[in-house]
């Protein structure tokens, strides 16, 4: 395997890797501080990444980004489902912009 390969599979493996613990935190202490908008600039960024792997026919950007829009979507539905301790807060508006 050829070291650009390694090195895109293993940078892939990483980035999508670090969004499982913001998940983790949803589910403990809900999303109240996360903005749909930020999750929705994420999502679309990702998306854009997963098609330029496709122009490419490249599997790492391919894989690794289809798996992330995955990860940022189930983000997305934990927070309107309010999951995690913020499920106290339902039926309060936020202070926030974009919530």
């Amino acid at each position: 395997m050829a070291l650009v390969n390694i090195v895109g599979i293993a940078a892939g493996i990483f980035t999508t890797c670090a969004f499982i613990p913001q998940l983790l935190k949803i589910r403990k202490q809900g999303a109240g501080d996360l903005s749909y908008a930020m999750l929705a600039v994420y999502f679309v960024g990702v998306a854009l990444w997963f098609v330029y792997g496709l122009i490419l026919h490249a599997p790492a950007i391919i894989w690794t980004n289809a798996i992330t829009d995955v990860l940022v979507a189930i983000a997305i539905f934990m927070k309107a489902a309010r999951v995690g301790n913020g499920a106290s807060r339902r039926g309060t508006r936020s202070q926030f912009a974009g919530d």
